[in-house]
């Protein structure tokens, strides 16, 4: 009973550190990032090639990419002048607060608090707006 004991403590301790930093917990998952972004992103943003800017800017070819520099879109000088590159870190940074990661910027979206949920619309971003 001992052994049990001591399984019980090791299975139950991974949970306490779900709130680390990304690379600690697990992967996103692209199904349900597809999820996150119909209801959390897509009323503002698409994703497609040559998809149309609607109150956020198409998010195509964005990864990898300078914030500020899609094509048609008129951005918030923050946002031209913040010189973020996007990719998997500052993607889990900007998307939990964007007010408090580019001050200034227009986009009007509280953030997504659970990193899981953050992870899982990034693997989603990544696989759909890679140009």
């Amino acid at each position: 009973s001992v052994k049990n004991a001591t399984a019980t403590i090791h299975h139950s301790s991974p949970s306490l550190s779900t709130h680390h930093t990304a690379t600690m917990s697990k992967p996103g998952n692209e199904k349900k990032g597809a999820k996150v972004f119909k209801t959390k992103c897509s009323q503002c943003h698409t994703v497609e090639a040559g998809g149309a800017h609607k109150q956020g800017p198409n998010l195509y070819g964005f990864f990898g990419r300078q914030s500020g520099l899609a094509d048609g879109y008129s951005y918030s000088s923050a946002n031209k002048k913040s010189g973020i590159m996007w990719g998997e870190d500052t993607l889990f940074e900007y998307l939990e607060n964007p007010k408090k990661y580019i001050k200034g910027t227009k986009m009007v979206f509280a953030g997504i608090k659970k990193p899981q949920e953050r992870k899982d619309l990034i693997a989603y971003l990544q696989s759909t707006c890679s140009a």
